[in-house]
């Protein structure tokens, strides 16, 4: 089909990806929304978003609006005289008003193979559930939460190490990939839309930090995945003797027949494991309270007794 006049509104840097996939197409990009400047940094520092930041190194029109609501904004929108309004993870609520403005209306990339995912944190709840696969719906947007029709999706393998970071660049390159397609053949995707099966949805909450933190007494295969999961984000952590200690590389092991949850069985040059409720967890890589990322060899080198056979993870900070 013809070259399709596109706003696009995202945030962060996985949204960025798609608005670059868009300008290397054929397809124009007439205006781009993201989230207004955040403080960042020591300093916090208002700071511009990935989206903001491409879209300024490219000169394209952009457009921070707090919300979408007022008449305004609709007013603004119209007089782009776009053809589609392309979202990926912007972060606002569009309302009904925004969604009839372009000529084929919002279409949106979800990082989920609908109904499975719906909500803000797919990716993460993907992991911990444990789920094999996972993939990118492209969907025609609705007024409900990802609760619009299916135009085009994509599937990725979960494989047993992967960490968010891993998955969401499998779900970027599927997504950049699917997105142009879907644009290259939008009226005809259009024609053939599915439905979702709402009764095979769940909720993609946002996580909270207190699942974040390690409770011992679990199997190790879900701690694991906790551990997975917070790489990029939130890590996972725990406290040892007093100090706060994060969890970010680490893999199932056979439990030895002692089971004490949180208690460190073994320990060598490179890693130490801990047991958990029916197997155990070898640690290759922590993060110490006030220090950078180390490897445990790196830790034991400086101090040889730090996870030395014998000590407790516990997972509330002790007090005086």
């Amino acid at each position: 089909m013809p070259a399709l006049r596109i706003v696009f509104a995202g945030t962060p840097a996985f949204a960025a990806a798609h608005l670059s996939a868009i300008l290397q197409s054929q397809h124009e990009i007439v205006a781009v929304y993201t989230q207004p400047d955040r403080p960042s940094g020591r300093g916090k520092k208002p700071t511009p978003s990935p989206v903001k930041q491409l879209a300024l190194d490219n000169h394209l029109e952009i457009h921070q609006p707090f919300s979408l609501r007022s008449k305004d904004e609709h007013k603004h929108l119209a007089e782009l005289h776009a053809d589609v309004m392309v979202i990926v993870a912007y972060g606002l609520i569009l309302p009904q008003e925004i969604l009839e403005i372009p000529r084929y209306g919002c279409i949106n990339v979800h990082a989920s193979l609908l109904p499975r995912w719906r909500g803000a944190a797919p990716i993460e709840r993907a992991l911990l559930a444990g789920d094999k696969v996972s993939g990118v719906t492209i969907m025609q947007m609705d007024e409900g939460l990802d609760t619009g029709d299916m135009l085009l999706k994509s599937e990725v393998t979960i494989d047993e190490q992967d960490s968010r970071d891993d998955l969401e660049l499998k779900l970027t390159m599927a997504g950049t990939v699917s997105l142009i397609k879907a644009l290259d053949n939008l009226t005809e995707l259009l024609k053939t839309p599915e439905k979702q099966d709402s009764s095979l949805s769940c909720y993609a909450e946002k996580l909270h930090k207190s699942e974040s933190l390690i409770d011992w007494q679990l199997p190790a295969e879900l701690i694991h995945r906790q551990v997975r999961v917070g790489i990029g984000r939130s890590p996972a952590y725990t406290f040892l003797e007093g100090q706060r200690i994060r969890i970010l590389q680490a893999e199932v092991v056979e439990s030895s027949s002692e089971v004490n949850p949180g208690k460190i069985s073994s320990s060598d040059t490179d890693s130490f494991i801990v047991q958990c409720q029916n197997s155990s967890l070898r640690v290759s890589r922590v993060q110490l309270s006030g220090k950078a990322a180390a490897t445990v060899r790196d830790i034991l080198n400086s101090k040889p007794d730090f996870f030395a056979v014998g000590k407790q993870f516990v997972a509330t900070e002790l007090t005086d």
